[in-house]
């Protein structure tokens, strides 16, 4: 078996589509088409199940793909191991973050780790999607799920709080509600796309509002701070990105509020990388300075 097609195996699962795997791989369609079918005749067996709406993987490529890692994996500190010099990292590491951490933490806080290593270039991913970790292309990521510790390396790094903003107009235009009752029933109030909200630990409008509905709903948190700052209503927000903000009012701070985690996850196959551990070691420093995030336990 030609171990180079396993590296089309990954991209093709990954992606579900045949032209994004090609892009990510810098090769024609044809060629990962060509890769995919011999693989499947070395092996004597169907990796894909070609759809109209993608590559579906089968059964039998499940089986492989944890081997189709571990070879990356060794390929991945072969090379580290080889272009690295002690201290000086080279090459790309990709990290993923929920909108309102990447956008607000994680890329402002970077520019240390990027002087202390010239060589290294940085894709981040920034989404609120559970499917985006499922699908494992990563090499360090933060989460709002906990996930599976089969898998991957999963540390507590955070917990944070979010409460109830709005700009100082809006509340001229409507005033500040004194209660939850009064802000549920006469204000509008911005949130997430319900239908298209799948992580878990948002699913918190309910149960801090009782039977209210989000006039406005975007399916992200810059969207919602955007809006929040426009003056067109009470949005639920991080206080990192609310307390922050000059332009934006906590509305009944004290009554509404809850606290949420962020988990730092590394698949297990990576977390001897040198490049993964200077990361999360400048990650974790970047929690330990921030002023609205806290390294204690839940």
């Amino acid at each position: 078996m030609d171990a180079e097609n396993l590296r089309y195996l990954l991209e093709v699962a990954r992606t579900g589509r045949l032209r994004d795997a090609a892009a990510r791989l810098q090769v024609d369609e044809t060629t990962v088409s060509r890769r995919i079918s011999r693989l499947e005749q070395e092996l004597g067996v169907r990796m894909f199940d070609r759809t109209p709406q993608g590559w579906r993987i089968t059964e039998p490529a499940r089986l492989v793909l944890p081997h189709a890692e571990a070879v990356e994996s060794s390929m991945a500190r072969a090379l580290e191991a080889v272009v690295s010099r002690a201290g000086d990292l080279s090459g790309t590491a990709r990290l993923l973050a929920p909108d309102g951490f990447g956008a607000n933490v994680l890329v402002p806080g970077l520019r240390p780790l990027l002087d202390a290593h010239p060589g290294l270039s940085v894709e981040v991913i920034t989404a609120t999607s559970h499917d985006l970790i499922t699908a494992r292309d990563f090499d360090v990521a933060v989460t709002l799920e906990r996930p599976s510790p089969r898998a991957a390396a999963v540390q507590h790094l955070a917990d944070y709080e979010l409460r109830c903003y709005a700009s100082g107009a809006y509340l001229e235009r409507h005033g500040t509600p004194a209660t939850v009752e009064e802000l549920r029933r006469d204000h509008d109030l911005i949130w997430y796309v319900e239908a298209l909200l799948d992580v878990a630990p948002l699913r918190i409008l309910d149960e801090l509002l009782p039977r209210a509905h989000a006039r406005l709903q975007t399916n992200n948190i810059t969207g919602q701070h955007s809006a929040a700052r426009a003056g067109l209503g009470v949005a639920l927000l991080p206080t990192y990105i609310g307390g922050a903000d000059p332009e934006l009012v906590g509305v009944l701070p004290e009554e509404l509020r809850i606290r949420r985690t962020y988990w730092l996850v590394v698949p297990r196959d990576l977390t001897e990388l040198l490049r993964v551990r200077v990361i999360t070691d400048a990650i974790r420093s970047l929690v330990a300075e921030h002023p609205h995030l806290s390294r204690a336990t839940v």
